[in-house]
């Protein structure tokens, strides 16, 4: 259960002085069901010549909210009435009966990523115990929060970990990062910088590093903005460092 986070009142308020949510119960529509053909036609005519920089709409929905849409562009989520006349963009849709922030499961779906599409060969592996739980990870060498994550994941067993180093934070992590890549061990290679700051030896100037760039424009692609950045089997992701009773709790099956 998501809880209403500080702003989302803001958002409420937004809604109510744009003359979208009702006052009755008797106003609420199902999030379920196709939209009105007129009224998809509408938002997908009337946005793009509005709001050119908005570019070409990737879908249309209901909302809970009779006569207010969901317009979805890539990741950018929109909510807007039947005519396309007003826009609401960056606020939370919560439902305040279940007390659930619409808004945001939604987001977490659309970057949810599937694991199995993932190009484990860009990545290394580390097993430990039986290996039967799943977690992949993007890190920089450089970034504290990961080393105080990997430290405290040092306490959770019977997992497969895939690392895919994602140097963001400057031209020295991708100095570390191709080190790290290119040494005979990168598992021990990178547990002994993460973990026992030990410095790795300089690679060979002949190694290939290419999956580094790989990894930069992979995490492009699913919008990774920070570092450390988890992703568990079922494809949820959680951005930034967790202690490892929350990792512990995720790996869980649901």
């Amino acid at each position: 259960m998501t809880l209403i986070r500080s702003g989302h009142l803001a958002a409420l308020a937004a809604l109510a002085t744009l003359g979208l949510l009702a006052g009755s119960a008797t106003a609420q529509a199902p999030a379920t069901g196709a939209v009105p053909p007129a009224v998809e036609s509408a938002l997908r005519k009337n946005l793009p010549e509005r709001i050119p920089q908005m570019g070409k709409l990737d879908e249309v929905q209901r909302t809970p909210i009779a006569g207010l849409y969901e317009v979805r562009v890539g990741t950018d989520i929109f909510y807007t009435d039947a005519e396309g006349s007003y826009l609401l963009h960056g606020g939370q849709l919560i439902d305040t009966r279940s007390r659930r922030n619409l808004t945001e499961e939604r987001m977490d779906k659309l970057l949810a990523i599937d694991v199995a599409t993932l190009p484990l060969k860009d990545a290394f592996t580390m097993v430990r115990g039986n290996g039967k739980r799943k977690l992949v990870v993007f890190e920089d060498p450089n970034c504290g929060y990961c080393k105080r994550f990997e430290r405290d994941l040092q306490k959770v067993d019977n997992i497969t970990i895939h690392m895919f180093l994602y140097p963001i934070l400057g031209p020295d992590s991708v100095d570390k990062s191709r080190n790290i890549w290119c040494s005979k061990d990168k598992a021990r290679a990178w547990m002994d910088w993460m973990v026992r700051d030990q410095p790795t030896p300089r690679a060979d100037a002949s190694c290939d590093a290419a999956a580094l760039a790989r990894n930069l424009e992979l995490g492009r692609r699913y919008k990774i903005t920070g570092t450390p950045t988890l992703v568990f089997a079922d494809g949820s992701r959680v951005p930034g460092a967790i202690g490892a009773a929350e990792v512990e709790k995720l790996l869980s099956p649901k």
